[in-house]
């Protein structure tokens, strides 16, 4: 008897297994993140789909676990603002990317130490200076919460420390 109350919850776990494509679940949860963020800026009036992911980087040490990926993301037949149930992803329309890096603690629950996001059209992302951009934050992503003497990166500090006056 207690098998057959397994069996259902089995199955639904590994159709759930089945759609996340074997990602971990801190990638899942970046990339819940990630659609998050893209919807809640003010230019998108329409609803996205995660379309792919791909060149994903997942490493620990001691401080936290490093975790990043690019999503690639699809237009949908449905407004942002009145979601439906069944949003059919449009082939022709805009297919953004976005580049995700986020630092997770090491607790149970890990907690999301810093994060950079950048999302644009897939051309974008290709340019040098957004590249080498990117890579700098990312490499500042990754440092966090290693504490002591981390090297200073371009952008670290851009948001919350002005010039001396």
């Amino acid at each position: 008897r207690p098998v057959s109350l397994w069996l259902p919850l089995a199955l639904g776990v590994a159709a759930v297994a089945a759609v996340a494509a074997g990602q971990s679940p801190l990638q899942r949860r970046v990339v819940r993140d990630v659609l998050e963020y893209f919807h809640g800026r003010s230019n998108v009036h329409f609803l996205f789909k995660e379309r792919d992911v791909d060149g994903v980087i997942e490493r620990e040490d001691p401080s936290g676990t490093f975790v990043q990926l690019r999503v690639g993301l699809a237009q949908t037949t449905c407004r942002k603002r009145a979601p439906q149930r069944h949003c059919r992803m449009l082939e022709s329309r805009r297919k953004p990317i976005c580049l995700a890096c986020y630092k997770f603690d090491t607790s149970d629950v890990p907690k999301v130490l810093d994060k950079y996001h950048n999302c644009g059209p897939s051309h974008h992302l290709a340019a040098k200076e957004i590249r080498q951009r990117d890579e700098a934050e990312c490499r500042a992503v990754e440092e966090a919460g290693k504490g002591g003497d981390t090297l200073y990166l371009p952008g670290m500090f851009a948001f919350s420390r002005g010039l001396p006056a």
